[in-house]
C-alpha cells in the first residue's frame, strides 16, 4: 500500500558511527532534507552524535541510544527510542550501518522493511568518496514510500561534502573559554595527534593501533609549526584520556604557547574552534573531517584507511593536504616521515585569525 508523501512521518536516517562518521553522514541528511523538504530525523548512538548534529541543518529529532547492542530488558534509552519511533507513524528510512545490530529497534517499532533502504544492497562504486555514496543514498526511495510529489532545489548533492555549521552562542562560548586562558585575539594553530584507540588500555605502538605515530616525530612537528608562526597559539587537541599523550609530547617538544586542552573540549567548542582555528594537522579522526566541514586547512595523517573513501572532504573547500605511507609494503602511518608532514604543513594556506582568507605568514 502506497502512501501521499504528505501523509508520511519525516524521513529517518539510521547510524550508529564514530565522530567521523557521523560529520560525513551530514552529506546524507542534507540531501534528505532537500528532497523532502523536512528535517531529518536521526536514530544513533555514541556521546558525540547528539551534541555534533542537535542544530545541524536539515536535522530534526534526535533518538540517541547509548548502545544498540545491550540487552533491551535493561536499556531504558532503548525503549525511549522505539517508543518515538513509533509514535512517528509510517515513512522512510534510510539504514546506513553495517551490522543488524540496530535492526530489532525498527522491527519493535512496527516499521516493516518495505519502508526502509538499506545501504548494504547500494554498494561503493570504485573511486567513490564516503560523501558521494551518501548523496547517491538519498536518490534511493523505499519500496513503500513514493518519491516526493515536489522535491527541493536538487541542489544540495551537486558539491559532495560534509557540511557543519557553529551557532553564535558556541562561539560566544568559546571565546569566553579563550579569553580565560589570555587568549581572546590569540591566532591558533591546532594539532590532534590521538584518536580513539589511545584511550583504550595498553601501549599506543600495539599492533591494534593503526593510527599512531611516533611521539618523537610528533615533537618534531610541533617545533616546526612553531618557528614558521611564532605568534600562534599552539592547541593542542583531543578527549579527556588524551591528554597524558598531548602533555608527553608537549614536553618532548619544549615549546612556548603550547595549550593541552583535551581535558575540556565538549564537541559545540570543538566544533567552533575548528572554525576558528588558523589551520590543523592531524591523525585521520573525527576531528579531521569537522574541520574539512568548517572550512578550515588541515594536514592529515592516514594509516590503514582508505584516502579516497575517508579522505577529509567539505563542501567548504578547505585544503586538504593528505599524507600516507608503507611498512613492509602494506599501508602504514609510521611509514609516514617527520620532513613530509613539515613539508605539508609548510605548504598549507594558513586561515588569517578572522577566517577570512589565507594568513600572511611565510
Amino acid at each position: 500500500m502506497h502512501h501521499s508523501p504528505n501523509a508520511l512521518a519525516a524521513p529517518l536516517v539510521v547510524r550508529c558511527g564514530a565522530f567521523g562518521d557521523m560529520v560525513l553522514l551530514t552529506a546524507l541528511i542534507r540531501v534528505l532534507n532537500d528532497r523532502w523538504q523536512r528535517p531529518v530525523d536521526v536514530l544513533t548512538s555514541g556521546a558525540w552524535s547528539e551534541p555534533l548534529l542537535r542544530g545541524q541543518p536539515g536535522v530534526g529529532e534526535i533518538f540517541a541510544l547509548r548502545s544498540r547492542k545491550a540487552p533491551y530488558l535493561v536499556s531504558p534509552d532503548q525503549w525511549r527510542a522505539v517508543a518515538g519511533l513509533r509514535a512517528r507513524g509510517h515513512g522512510p528510512v534510510w539504514y546506513c550501518d553495517a551490522n543488524d545490530a540496530a535492526r530489532p529497534l525498527l522491527e519493535r517499532a512496527g516499521i516493516d522493511a518495505q519502508w526502509i533502504v538499506d545501504v548494504r544492497d547500494h554498494p561503493l562504486r570504485a573511486g567513490e568518496h564516503a560523501t558521494e555514496q551518501w548523496a547517491r543514498l538519498a536518490r534511493v526511495d523505499p519500496a513503500a514510500a513514493p518519491a516526493p510529489a515536489a522535491e527541493g532545489s536538487a541542489q544540495a548533492d551537486a558539491v559532495a561534502g560534509a557540511a557543519l555549521v557553529v551557532g553564535d552562542a558556541q562561539r560566544a562560548d568559546l571565546l569566553r573559554w579563550l579569553e580565560r586562558r589570555g587568549l581572546g585575539d590569540a591566532p591558533l594553530m591546532l594539532v590532534q595527534m590521538g584518536n580513539k584507540r589511545t584511550m583504550r588500555r595498553g601501549l599506543k605502538r600495539l599492533a591494534v593501533n593503526h593510527k599512531y605515530w611516533p611521539a618523537e616525530r610528533w615533537a618534531e612537528v610541533l617545533r616546526a609549526m612553531r618557528e614558521r608562526c611564532p605568534r600562534h597559539a599552539l592547541l593542542l587537541l583531543g578527549t579527556g584520556p588524551e591528554w597524558s599523550l598531548n602533555a608527553q609530547i608537549a614536553a618532548l617538544a619544549g615549546v612556548e604557547r603550547c595549550y593541552n586542552v583535551a581535558d575540556d573540549l565538549p564537541i559545540p567548542r570543538l566544533l567552533a574552534l575548528l572554525e576558528r582555528g588558523a589551520g590543523l594537522v592531524t591523525v585521520d579522526s573525527g576531528p579531521a573531517h569537522a574541520a574539512a566541514a568548517l572550512g578550515c586547512p588541515l594536514v592529515v595523517l592516514f594509516g590503514r584507511a582508505s584516502p579516497t573513501l575517508y579522505r577529509p572532504r567539505g563542501r567548504a573547500n578547505a585544503q586538504v593536504e593528505l599524507l600516507s605511507g608503507e611498512v613492509g609494503g602494506e599501508p602504514s602511518m609510521l611509514g609516514i616521515t617527520t620532513e613530509a608532514v613539515i613539508a605539508a604543513w609548510r605548504r598549507l594556506q594558513l586561515r588569517a585569525p578572522s577566517g577570512g582568507g589565507p594568513a600572511p605568514v611565510p
